[in-house]
Protein backbone atom coordinates (compact mmCIF):
# COMPACT_ATOMS: atom_id res chain seq x y z
CA UNK A 1 0.00 0.00 0.00
CA UNK A 2 3.00 2.32 0.57
CA UNK A 3 3.88 2.02 -3.28
CA UNK A 4 0.36 2.65 -4.20
CA UNK A 5 0.13 5.91 -1.74
CA UNK A 6 4.02 6.60 -3.07
CA UNK A 7 2.78 6.63 -6.97
CA UNK A 8 -0.20 8.39 -6.43
CA UNK A 9 1.73 10.99 -4.99
CA UNK A 10 3.87 10.77 -7.76
CA UNK A 11 1.34 11.70 -9.90
CA UNK A 12 -0.07 14.76 -7.99
CA UNK A 13 3.61 15.76 -7.99
CA UNK A 14 3.27 15.92 -12.04
CA UNK A 15 0.36 17.94 -11.97
CA UNK A 16 1.61 20.51 -9.62
CA UNK A 17 5.03 20.90 -11.74
CA UNK A 18 2.75 20.95 -15.04
CA UNK A 19 0.74 23.71 -13.85
CA UNK A 20 3.18 25.56 -12.39
CA UNK A 21 4.92 25.44 -15.68
CA UNK A 22 2.10 26.51 -17.58
CA UNK A 23 1.08 29.36 -15.23
CA UNK A 24 4.53 30.64 -15.82
CA UNK A 25 4.13 30.39 -19.60
CA UNK A 26 0.79 32.63 -19.38
CA UNK A 27 2.65 35.66 -18.02
CA UNK A 28 2.05 38.60 -20.02
CA UNK A 29 4.39 39.15 -22.82
CA UNK A 30 5.13 42.53 -24.94
CA UNK A 31 2.32 43.48 -27.82
CA UNK A 32 2.36 43.17 -31.18
CA UNK A 33 0.20 45.08 -33.72
CA UNK A 34 -1.87 42.79 -35.66
CA UNK A 35 -3.06 42.80 -39.42
CA UNK A 36 -5.57 40.44 -40.74
CA UNK A 37 -4.06 37.92 -43.76
CA UNK A 38 -5.39 38.38 -47.43
CA UNK A 39 -8.87 37.58 -47.57
CA UNK A 40 -9.14 38.19 -43.76
CA UNK A 41 -11.58 40.83 -42.57
CA UNK A 42 -10.24 40.77 -39.04
CA UNK A 43 -10.85 44.04 -36.64
CA UNK A 44 -7.93 43.45 -33.84
CA UNK A 45 -8.00 45.12 -30.45
CA UNK A 46 -5.33 44.94 -27.42
CA UNK A 47 -6.33 45.47 -23.93
CA UNK A 48 -3.45 46.32 -21.49
CA UNK A 49 -3.57 47.04 -17.43
CA UNK A 50 -0.49 48.54 -16.52
CA UNK A 51 0.68 49.31 -13.04
CA UNK A 52 3.26 52.32 -12.08
CA UNK A 53 3.72 54.30 -9.41
CA UNK A 54 0.99 57.02 -8.63
CA UNK A 55 3.30 59.44 -9.30
CA UNK A 56 4.09 58.46 -12.71
CA UNK A 57 0.47 57.17 -13.77
CA UNK A 58 -0.45 61.46 -15.18
CA UNK A 59 2.66 62.08 -16.79
CA UNK A 60 2.83 58.90 -19.05
CA UNK A 61 -0.66 59.16 -19.76
CA UNK A 62 0.49 63.18 -21.17
CA UNK A 63 3.52 61.27 -22.58
CA UNK A 64 1.49 58.55 -24.85
CA UNK A 65 -0.55 61.06 -25.85
CA UNK A 66 1.99 63.08 -27.68
CA UNK A 67 3.03 60.81 -28.86
CA UNK A 68 -0.14 59.40 -30.39
CA UNK A 69 -1.14 62.76 -31.42
CA UNK A 70 2.10 63.73 -33.08
CA UNK A 71 1.88 60.57 -34.92
CA UNK A 72 5.44 59.65 -33.41
CA UNK A 73 4.63 55.74 -34.27
CA UNK A 74 2.39 56.19 -37.38
CA UNK A 75 -0.77 57.16 -37.98
CA UNK A 76 -3.08 57.44 -34.08
CA UNK A 77 -5.71 59.23 -33.26
CA UNK A 78 -7.23 59.63 -29.78
CA UNK A 79 -10.62 58.31 -28.70
CA UNK A 80 -11.16 58.31 -24.94
CA UNK A 81 -9.36 59.69 -22.10
CA UNK A 82 -10.48 59.32 -18.31
CA UNK A 83 -8.31 59.62 -14.81
CA UNK A 84 -8.98 59.67 -11.25
CA UNK A 85 -7.10 60.26 -7.87
CA UNK A 86 -5.05 56.45 -8.60
CA UNK A 87 -5.86 55.27 -12.20
CA UNK A 88 -6.48 56.50 -15.78
CA UNK A 89 -7.48 55.06 -19.07
CA UNK A 90 -5.84 56.02 -22.18
CA UNK A 91 -7.82 54.27 -25.35
CA UNK A 92 -6.41 55.07 -29.27
CA UNK A 93 -6.67 53.48 -32.34
CA UNK A 94 -3.17 53.04 -34.38
CA UNK A 95 -1.48 51.58 -36.96
CA UNK A 96 -0.69 47.77 -36.60
CA UNK A 97 3.10 49.00 -36.88
CA UNK A 98 3.07 51.51 -33.74
CA UNK A 99 1.02 48.98 -31.13
CA UNK A 100 4.27 47.54 -30.01
CA UNK A 101 6.11 50.85 -29.38
CA UNK A 102 3.12 53.24 -28.09
CA UNK A 103 2.38 49.84 -25.41
CA UNK A 104 5.96 49.98 -24.63
CA UNK A 105 6.30 53.79 -24.02
CA UNK A 106 3.40 53.42 -21.47
CA UNK A 107 4.80 50.38 -19.68
CA UNK A 108 8.33 51.64 -19.16
CA UNK A 109 9.28 51.25 -16.03
CA UNK A 110 6.17 49.85 -15.16
CA UNK A 111 4.56 46.41 -14.73
CA UNK A 112 2.99 45.26 -17.74
CA UNK A 113 0.25 43.01 -15.32
CA UNK A 114 -2.13 41.62 -17.61
CA UNK A 115 -3.20 41.86 -21.28
CA UNK A 116 -5.64 40.93 -23.76
CA UNK A 117 -5.75 40.81 -27.87
CA UNK A 118 -8.76 39.64 -29.68
CA UNK A 119 -10.32 40.06 -32.97
CA UNK A 120 -14.05 40.27 -34.35
CA UNK A 121 -14.42 39.12 -37.80
CA UNK A 122 -15.98 41.50 -40.12
CA UNK A 123 -16.49 39.77 -43.35
CA UNK A 124 -20.58 39.02 -42.82
CA UNK A 125 -20.68 43.46 -42.13
CA UNK A 126 -18.53 44.50 -44.64
CA UNK A 127 -20.58 41.90 -47.58
CA UNK A 128 -23.77 42.86 -46.44
CA UNK A 129 -22.57 46.52 -46.94
CA UNK A 130 -21.16 46.27 -49.95
CA UNK A 131 -24.54 43.98 -51.22
CA UNK A 132 -26.52 46.65 -49.66
CA UNK A 133 -24.44 49.68 -51.98
CA UNK A 134 -24.54 47.76 -54.83
CA UNK A 135 -28.58 47.13 -54.99
CA UNK A 136 -28.87 51.05 -54.42
CA UNK A 137 -26.94 52.20 -57.35
CA UNK A 138 -29.16 49.67 -59.55
CA UNK A 139 -32.37 51.57 -57.98
CA UNK A 140 -30.49 54.82 -58.56
CA UNK A 141 -29.93 53.46 -62.09
CA UNK A 142 -33.56 52.86 -62.28
CA UNK A 143 -34.77 56.05 -61.17
CA UNK A 144 -32.56 57.96 -63.34
CA UNK A 145 -33.74 56.36 -66.29
CA UNK A 146 -36.94 57.02 -64.67
CA UNK A 147 -36.26 60.53 -65.05
CA UNK A 148 -35.27 60.62 -69.03
CA UNK A 149 -38.89 60.17 -69.72
CA UNK A 150 -40.93 63.06 -71.35
CA UNK A 151 -44.45 62.39 -70.36
CA UNK A 152 -44.07 62.70 -66.84
CA UNK A 153 -46.60 64.67 -64.21
CA UNK A 154 -45.34 67.44 -62.09
CA UNK A 155 -45.92 65.25 -59.20
CA UNK A 156 -44.07 62.37 -60.82
CA UNK A 157 -41.56 64.63 -61.15
CA UNK A 158 -41.48 65.58 -57.58
CA UNK A 159 -41.44 61.89 -56.25
CA UNK A 160 -38.30 61.34 -58.27
CA UNK A 161 -36.44 63.92 -57.13
CA UNK A 162 -37.62 63.16 -53.28
CA UNK A 163 -36.29 59.02 -54.06
CA UNK A 164 -33.06 61.26 -55.26
CA UNK A 165 -32.55 62.80 -52.56
CA UNK A 166 -33.31 60.17 -50.23
CA UNK A 167 -30.62 57.76 -52.34
CA UNK A 168 -28.03 60.83 -51.73
CA UNK A 169 -28.40 60.44 -48.18
CA UNK A 170 -28.32 56.26 -48.00
CA UNK A 171 -25.14 56.21 -50.49
CA UNK A 172 -23.38 58.59 -47.55
CA UNK A 173 -24.59 56.80 -44.76
CA UNK A 174 -23.26 53.26 -46.30
CA UNK A 175 -19.84 54.80 -47.57
CA UNK A 176 -19.92 56.48 -44.23
CA UNK A 177 -20.21 52.56 -42.40
CA UNK A 178 -17.43 51.08 -45.54
CA UNK A 179 -14.89 53.88 -44.18
CA UNK A 180 -15.30 52.93 -40.47
CA UNK A 181 -15.20 49.30 -41.37
CA UNK A 182 -11.89 49.73 -43.09
CA UNK A 183 -10.46 51.98 -40.54
CA UNK A 184 -11.13 48.97 -38.19
CA UNK A 185 -9.47 46.76 -40.48
CA UNK A 186 -6.44 49.19 -41.35
CA UNK A 187 -5.70 50.00 -37.71
CA UNK A 188 -5.77 48.09 -34.27
CA UNK A 189 -7.65 49.33 -30.97
CA UNK A 190 -5.57 49.71 -28.19
CA UNK A 191 -6.82 50.63 -24.83
CA UNK A 192 -4.03 51.20 -21.92
CA UNK A 193 -5.64 50.76 -18.21
CA UNK A 194 -2.66 52.68 -16.21
CA UNK A 195 -3.12 51.77 -11.96
CA UNK A 196 -1.23 52.76 -8.84
CA UNK A 197 0.85 49.36 -7.63
CA UNK A 198 0.59 50.38 -3.99
CA UNK A 199 -3.14 51.63 -4.14
CA UNK A 200 -4.12 47.96 -5.99
CA UNK A 201 -1.76 46.33 -3.60
CA UNK A 202 -3.64 47.84 -0.53
CA UNK A 203 -7.23 47.55 -2.17
CA UNK A 204 -6.37 43.68 -4.17
CA UNK A 205 -7.73 42.61 -7.32
CA UNK A 206 -10.60 45.04 -8.77
CA UNK A 207 -13.69 42.88 -9.79
CA UNK A 208 -12.25 42.96 -13.51
CA UNK A 209 -9.44 41.72 -12.24
CA UNK A 210 -10.68 39.15 -10.39
CA UNK A 211 -12.94 37.83 -12.94
CA UNK A 212 -9.66 38.17 -15.66
CA UNK A 213 -7.60 35.69 -12.77
CA UNK A 214 -10.70 33.50 -11.87
CA UNK A 215 -10.92 32.52 -15.69
CA UNK A 216 -7.49 32.30 -15.89
CA UNK A 217 -7.33 29.82 -13.03
CA UNK A 218 -10.30 27.95 -14.29
CA UNK A 219 -8.35 27.39 -17.70
CA UNK A 220 -4.92 26.35 -16.01
CA UNK A 221 -7.57 23.87 -13.97
CA UNK A 222 -8.65 22.46 -17.34
CA UNK A 223 -5.21 22.30 -18.57
CA UNK A 224 -3.48 20.71 -15.71
CA UNK A 225 -6.35 17.83 -15.66
CA UNK A 226 -5.86 17.43 -19.55
CA UNK A 227 -2.19 17.18 -18.78
CA UNK A 228 -2.45 15.09 -15.92
CA UNK A 229 -4.81 12.42 -16.74
CA UNK A 230 -2.60 10.09 -18.84
CA UNK A 231 -0.49 9.90 -15.85
CA UNK A 232 -3.48 9.32 -13.66
CA UNK A 233 -4.78 6.29 -16.04
CA UNK A 234 -1.51 4.85 -15.92
CA UNK A 235 -0.54 4.99 -12.04
CA UNK A 236 -4.11 3.86 -11.40
CA UNK A 237 -3.78 0.23 -12.35
CA UNK A 238 0.13 -0.15 -11.61
CA UNK A 239 -1.58 1.06 -8.00
CA UNK A 240 -3.68 -1.58 -8.09
CA UNK A 241 -1.44 -4.23 -9.28
CA UNK A 242 1.44 -3.60 -6.88
CA UNK A 243 -1.29 -3.79 -4.20
CA UNK A 244 -2.79 -7.27 -5.90
CA UNK A 245 1.23 -8.36 -5.53
CA UNK A 246 1.67 -7.08 -2.42
CA UNK A 247 -0.91 -8.93 -0.70
CA UNK A 248 -0.75 -12.15 -2.69
CA UNK A 249 3.62 -12.29 -1.35
CA UNK A 250 2.30 -11.36 2.18
CA UNK A 251 -0.82 -14.35 2.21
CA UNK A 252 2.24 -16.46 0.80
CA UNK A 253 4.65 -15.41 3.73
CA UNK A 254 1.98 -15.86 6.53
CA UNK A 255 1.11 -19.42 5.12
CA UNK A 256 4.49 -20.55 5.30
CA UNK A 257 4.93 -19.48 8.94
Amino acid sequence: MRIANYLMLLAALVLTVSGCSKKQEAGPSSIHGESAKAGAKLAYEHHLRIELQEKDIAPRMASVREACESARFGACNILRIEQSEHDGTLTVRIVPSGVEALSGLASQNGRLAWRETRAEDLADAVNDNAQKRKQLEAYSTQIEQLSQRKDLATNDLIALSHERAQIQVERENLQNVAAQQQRRLDTNLLQLDFSDEAHGHRLGLSLNAWTDELREGIDDALSMLAYGIPFLLLAFPLALGWRWFWRRVTRKSRNSI
